[in-house]
């Protein structure tokens, strides 16, 4: 029997060390390699220095270009059974090709996280105003549900926005999968860090600088809540790391002050298992926080905000505290630094949360049920998908002839 065939096609290329999105995707190429398939990954960007080695894996590596027709003869001589996007820009660039070339395909679409709620947020802190879902009507939106609909399933990582995009914008539960960022239970109980109080040190921080709501995060603990914690905690040093640093990151570097910027991390487990507390004072953004549950993961509570922990505990007891206003944050930073009982608590419910929200086993099963059904059945799924079938008719149209248009031109130019 012939094996199934994966196409996974991205931006980037997968990286572990530098982001949770880079984690979670190694998540689902192993996955499905567990499920028998043979996986190609296709990129539209030169591989990075930091990049995982895929092909030491068995997974198959292919640059591709954008508005090429080069892409379509690939696609045709690979076809492959089921076709992953890693999101919606992705879907929109190559999911018309796809279905131009390979229709009977499972088209499936990874957000990450909702990136017309992260905009929306975002524009809300930029006016100082108080976030509200009408903010959500903005051509992002209209194109990121778009491409939710064109897609036969799309994995939600997190379950407040699935009960957005059910409630508000009335998109058929049918479509949605919830797959957090999954976390081995028996690997969960040997990385929680049995390292005492007394023996870690400092705060942390850590998150890629190419995701704005990471750099904000970093902009506040320096001019907000540093200045009044370090006062409070005249020991304590606050270590902050993360991948691709611009200059100005680094010039917030200030030794006297006790603030340190450090960098990529070589390994984000050393850093957060060596640091007694995690902050995180997430003003904006969507999804789930990968630090946060990292630092579950080794051991390591954790002062976050609303949209920091959103999703993430459910009525379970935080791994530390959440907190919105500066004053709050800073009172709590201080309790769970100063107090071992306290920090120990927190700890364990870090590692309760784990156990009872992000466990492998309770999604993987499910998630290749899922794509089974949609192997057998896709064309009585994409009957009761009408909308979807409308958009991709009339994406077909539009975005075929802007692509060959702009792959003229581009011709044109070369010559």
């Amino acid at each position: 029997m012939q094996n199934k065939k994966l196409l996974i096609i991205s931006s980037v290329w997968v990286e572990p060390t530098s982001s949770a999105a880079g984690s979670r995707m190694l998540q689902l190429i192993y996955f499905f390699q567990s499920c028998g398939f043979e996986i190609t990954y296709a990129s539209t960007s030169v591989s990075s220095d930091f990049a995982f080695d895929l092909t030491k894996i068995g997974v198959s590596c292919q640059l591709v270009k954008m508005n090429d027709s080069t892409f379509n003869a690939f696609v045709s001589d690979l076809q492959p059974d089921v076709v992953l996007f890693d999101r919606f820009m992705v879907e929109e660039q190559f999911g018309w090709r796809v279905s131009e070339s390979c229709p009977d395909a499972i088209r499936l679409l990874d957000t990450e996280d909702l990136h017309c709620l992260r905009d929306a947020r975002k524009e809300a802190y930029r006016k100082q105003i108080e976030f509200s879902e009408t903010m959500l009507f903005s051509d992002v939106a209209k194109r990121e549900i778009a491409s939710i609909y064109r897609s036969d399933l799309t994995l939600m990582i997190s379950e407040v926005e699935m009960e957005l995009l059910q409630s508000f914008f009335k998109v058929d539960q049918g479509l949605l999968f919830y797959l957090p960022i999954l976390v081995n239970e028996s690997k969960a109980d040997e990385l929680f860090e049995k390292s005492a109080f007394e023996e870690r040190t400092d705060f942390v921080f850590i998150g890629n600088f190419l995701h704005e709501p990471n750099w904000n995060c970093v902009q506040v603990l320096k001019s907000e809540i540093w200045p009044v914690l370090s006062k409070k905690l005249p020991k304590a040093n606050l270590l902050i790391y993360g991948a691709y640093p611009s200059h100005k990151v680094h010039q917030l570097n200030n030794p006297k002050e006790r603030f340190f910027i450090k960098g990529r991390a070589e390994s984000a487990a050393e850093v957060i298992q060596s640091a007694r507390v995690l902050l995180a004072p997430i003003r904006f953004g969507a999804g789930i926080k990968g630090k946060l549950l990292e630092a579950m993961l080794y051991g390591t509570p954790s002062v976050t905000t609303s949209i920091g922990a959103e999703a993430m505990h459910g009525d379970l007891p935080w791994n530390g505290f959440i907190e919105d206003t500066n004053e709050g944050f800073i009172e709590r930073a201080v309790e769970l630094y100063a107090n071992p009982s306290i920090w120990e608590t927190a700890r364990q419910h870090g590692l309760e949360i784990i156990r009872k929200r992000f466990s492998e086993a309770d999604f993987l099963s499910g998630l290749q049920a899922e794509i089974d059904y949609l192997m057998s059945n896709i064309e009585v799924h994409r009957q009761q998908n009408f909308i979807g079938a409308l958009l991709q008719h009339h994406t077909l149209q539009s975005t075929r002839y802007m692509s060959k248009y702009i792959e003229a031109k581009n011709a044109n130019e070369v010559k």
